[in-house]
């Protein structure tokens, strides 16, 4: 295996990009001097656009947060194993540590523009804010969804990025309105996020530690540390703990009506679903491998089917979630050519990766690269991501034979130390039928679910976390929106008047920030702007998006140089290459074939009659 990345930034290769660059570079400025939007070029337009942002993204707007003294000590391996380290090290041929768990979160702005400011930590109340502009007053559905794409998110997100249990920081105390009240008290506890004891010689402004791996990796199904994988494992033929079909109940009696996997804070029964669902999925790879290697172990078995099924996962995510999320024409094309290139999937799938660049067959298999940083889940990433509006109040369940309504729930019985008793009343086929058929909420203001403004912990705790998405983008130094788009080579926004296309909206938002518009928050301004067609958030959060969805892939071995039949096997890259998520349903809920949309299974289902 040869880990070199590929010569593209030397001589008349470096020429020929700086060329083409050049020429989208002019005419998207001529189009943005005109006051044209890039979702309103022609499409070809739009794909050079996009790909414009990718690089000046790749190039400026990624920092490393590491310090050297951190990654010393590791020895580099000369051929790194072929299969994924159960703590995320080893991922990077010649940055053994980088990815590993308990390594630092990154930025996408520079290091000196994150430093909090405390004076105006609490300024407005990040209540007051949740109260007035992030509650939702009716519920706005995103009709072009299904609930198991909502599901879906939190379950990527669980594999990309956690801070860690807050329990022992110190407390912020969140000013309330003369009118309001918190768990009958005056004011609002919310602890600190856990301080990054790395840098506690302030070298660097504040960092904070992800405490599991970034890399996909499926860490949420097989943990970031190999004590809490043995404890998942069945110990034969490379299979995970199942009992009937369900994954167990956890260990820890905190956790009691949890599942045991890898990752189950903030659990719920849609992530029940896509845990179990892909625990399963797992197993059928193993099945798959050990009737062609009868030979290997459960431990080789075990690391083979891991592989396979986070590049399935990865995959279902680039070229299946993304596009039902932004349904815009050329996000299809650009999400797919992120995988496949722009050749069509049979020659890739025949003839493997062509060259050494992406354009022609895709990140995935190109020459590994990080671009400007090492790499790393930055805490810009992590802000764009929370999308809790996606999340509804009120559940309605059907019978999957029937379609007769069952039951139904609020959000609050269905999280937490309630997550295994509503999956054993209904059934995995019955809530995941019932799931395909419901509407997330649309990601927009006033549209914050009410069950998580007053949601109560497993381990107790009561928060609202409209008020904390609020208060941990100022805590830990994410820019307010204006200087968050300038920083992103967008245009600040002048008039309170263009905030939203909503005037009330607009005039809710001068009146919290006292008439000021570079205070609006991020989260304020990203729910509010007006969408690109077929798009799913922001146009602001997208462009952090468009950086970190190729980065994910680009800078993992795993995506890149070792994507290949020598490293999964050649049945496990036909495994990845032949499914989608609507597949994997199938596989282990044959009964709902008929249901799953045809286009997209994110997209909402159809009625079994």
């Amino acid at each position: 295996m040869s880990y070199k990345p590929g010569d593209l930034t030397k001589g008349a290769a470096k020429a020929g990009i700086d060329v083409a660059r050049g020429a989208r570079r002019k005419v998207f400025e001529q189009a943005a001097g005109r006051g044209v939007n890039w979702w309103q070029l022609p499409l070809p337009g739009q794909l050079a656009a996009l790909a414009l942002f990718r690089e000046d993204l790749r190039e400026f707007n990624l920092y490393d947060t590491e310090t050297p003294e951190n990654g010393a000590g590791a020895a580099v391996v000369s051929e790194p194993p072929p299969y994924r380290s159960y703590d995320g090290a080893q991922t990077d041929p010649e940055n053994p540590m980088m990815g590993q768990t308990g390594t630092r979160f990154g930025r996408n702005v520079p290091p000196e523009a994150t430093i909090p400011d405390e004076q105006s930590m609490l300024d407005p109340s990040p209540r007051e804010v949740a109260n007035h502009l992030l509650n939702r007053d009716t519920f706005k559905p995103a009709t072009t969804l299904n609930m198991l794409a909502a599901c879906w998110l939190q379950f990527q997100n669980h594999d990309w990025f956690s801070h860690g249990d807050n329990s022992e920081t110190e407390f912020l105390e969140i000013p309330l309105a003369d009118d309001d009240e918190w768990d009958g008290e005056r004011v609002m506890e919310v602890r600190r996020t856990s301080p990054d004891s790395t840098n506690a010689g302030g070298k660097l402004p504040a960092t904070y530690v992800n405490k599991v791996t970034p890399w996909w990796d499926a860490s949420q199904l097989y943990g970031s540390v190999e004590e809490r994988n043995r404890e998942l494992r069945a110990g034969e033929d490379g299979k995970l703990r199942m009992d009937d079909g369900l994954l167990p109940e956890e260990n820890n009696k905190v956790l009691h009506g949890v599942d045991l996997t890898g990752f189950n804070d903030n659990y719920n029964v849609g992530l029940s679903i896509m845990h179990t669902l892909f625990a399963r999925e797992h197993n059928a790879i193993c099945d798959m491998l050990k009737s062609h290697h009868p030979t290997w172990d459960d431990e080789q078995l075990f690391l083979k089917a891991r592989l396979i099924n986070a590049a399935l996962i990865a995959k279902i995510h680039t070229i299946e979630w993304t596009p039902g999320i932004l349904d815009n024409a050329a996000l299809h094309r650009a999400m797919n050519t992120n995988w496949y290139g722009i050749l069509p999937k049979w020659v890739k799938r025949t003839f493997g990766h062509i060259g050494s660049g992406e354009l022609l067959s895709g990140v995935v298999g190109s020459p590994l690269d990080h671009h400007a940083a090492p790499y790393s889940i930055t805490s810009e990433f992590v802000s764009v991501y929370r999308m809790h509006p996606l999340i509804p109040d009120d559940y309605q369940f059907r019978s999957h034979k029937t379609n007769e309504i069952i039951g139904e729930s609020d959000f609050t019985p269905m999280q937490g130390h309630g997550t295994r008793d509503v999956v054993h009343q209904y059934g995995m086929t019955d809530l995941i039928y019932s799931y395909g058929l419901l509407h997330p909420g649309a990601i927009t203001l006033h549209n914050h679910p009410n069950a998580l403004r007053k949601l109560r912990k497993v381990n107790g705790d009561l928060v609202d976390l409209a008020t904390i998405d609020v208060l941990r983008d100022r805590e830990r130094g994410v820019p307010r929106y204006n200087d968050f788009r300038e920083r992103l080579r967008k245009p600040r926004v002048e008039k309170f008047e263009d905030l939203t296309p909503n005037p009330e909206w607009n005039e809710e938002i001068r009146d919290i920030y006292g008439g000021d518009i570079d205070r609006v928050d991020t989260q304020v301004g990203m729910l509010g702007e007006e969408l690109p067609p077929g798009f799913g958030f922001s146009d602001t959060a997208f462009r952090i998006f468009i950086l970190m969805a190729s980065r994910r892939l680009k800078s993992d071995r795993f995506f890149t140089n070792d994507y290949s039949p020598d490293v999964y096997t050649p049945e496990g890259i036909e495994w990845v290459e032949s499914n989608l998520f609507g597949d994997v349903v199938r596989r282990h809920h044959p009964d709902l074939a008929d249901a799953i949309n045809p286009k997209n299974a994110f997209a909402p289902w159809q009625a079994i009659k």
